[in-house]
């Protein structure tokens, strides 16, 4: 029997208590009944104080998580917009979460590197292709000026051949024929290109005036009309609601537009399709937006970023002149292009331009 215990296991439990006092040794006896009833109580309140234990170890836990979380995430986001600014991407933004501490000041200085480094990057781009544009637009005049005066006097030799020379058998009188104005056409044709050159290199110099874009795109599509009804393409303008008129040079919209309308027609192959002008108004009335949609083969998702780059063409006989040419009399006009496309159903070029003002129509 354990020291201070009075009785056995299947008995009342019975215990003393020593206490010292004045007066010498006293003992307390405490009667607590069985001792199973004691040891159960020892139990609970053992598994009571692992409990309490455990819960403030969790407790603990979860508190320095939720710190460490804290203070690691904003770190994790500098992180990652440090890899994306690297790589270029300085449209990205750290997330500040609203914090007021040094972590968020860091996130906020970061965010305002990355603006300052945008703004940088497009400087140097707008300079580069300034002193490009310089360079080009001085090549070409040089160019179209040693070109242009032997095709002309090719096209008046050719002219002066037909009429002097033309043979008087009709067999060959036919040959002779077919092949100088083939010659012709070719003299055209790169005389064409020289244009194009000489368009996209020199200074805009325009003449804005108010302009009825719905007038501007039929006139545009008229041209198309045999070749449309010869393809078998539903050619149309669709005008969606009212769309008012935009301040333009008349001559270089309509050029943009005959542009955009032949890339659509060669998208097709020839083959039947579809082909749309749509005209809309868009932002309350300020801007006006064309979509000039085909159902063509599309462009690969390689090439979309490429298609407005200045001498890039998936043709074999293109330029590469035509869209950037398009881009330029769109941007001329403080107006906005832009293209999406998928290869097998077609692509839709988005043109918006600044309304006119309403003192000014």
């Amino acid at each position: 029997m354990p020291e201070g215990m009075l009785t056995t296991p299947d008995d009342p439990g019975a215990f003393y208590l020593p206490v010292t006092t004045t007066n010498g040794l006293r003992y307390v006896i405490v009667v607590l009944g069985p001792e199973n009833s004691l040891m159960t109580i020892y139990k609970r309140q053992a598994w009571r104080s692992l409990l309490y234990t455990l819960a403030v170890l969790l407790v603990t836990t979860c508190l320095t998580a939720i710190l460490v979380w804290r203070f690691t995430r904003p770190i994790k986001f500098l992180s990652i917009g440090a890899r994306r600014v690297a790589a270029g991407d300085f449209a990205f933004r750290v997330p500040t979460s609203g914090r007021h501490d040094e972590m968020g000041e860091l996130a906020e200085l970061f965010n305002e590197m990355t603006i300052k480094l945008g703004h940088t990057r497009e400087l140097e781009a707008k300079l580069y292709n300034a002193e490009k544009a310089v360079v080009v637009s001085r090549l070409a005049s040089a160019i179209a000026h040693e070109i242009r005066n032997p095709l002309n006097y090719i096209n008046l030799t050719l002219d002066h051949l037909r009429v002097t020379f033309a043979p008087t058998d009709p067999e060959k009188q036919e040959k002779f024929n077919s092949l100088t104005k083939q010659l012709k056409l070719e003299v055209a044709r790169i005389n064409s290109r020289i244009t194009e050159f000489l368009n996209y290199s020199r200074p805009a110099k325009l003449d804005p005036k108010p302009i009825d874009l719905y007038e501007a795109a039929t006139d545009a599509m008229r041209i198309f009309e045999v070749q449309a009804a010869e393809s078998n393409i539903d050619a149309r303008v669709v005008r969606q609601g009212e769309v008012p008129p935009v301040i333009a040079d008349a001559e270089v919209l309509r050029s943009a537009l005959i542009n955009l309308i032949i890339n659509g027609f060669q998208a097709m192959d020839g083959s039947g399709g579809k082909l749309s002008v749509a005209l809309s108004s868009v932002d309350d009335g300020h801007r006006t937006r064309i979509e000039v949609t085909d159902s063509g083969r599309g462009i690969a998702p390689g090439d979309i970023s490429k298609v407005f780059e200045p001498y890039y063409s998936t043709k074999e006989t293109g330029t590469g002149l035509g869209l950037a040419i398009v881009k330029k009399a769109v941007e001329d006009h403080d107006g906005t292009i832009s293209v999406k496309s998928k290869v097998g159903e077609g692509t839709t070029f988005t043109i918006t331009l600044p309304t006119a003002p309403a003192d000014v129509v």
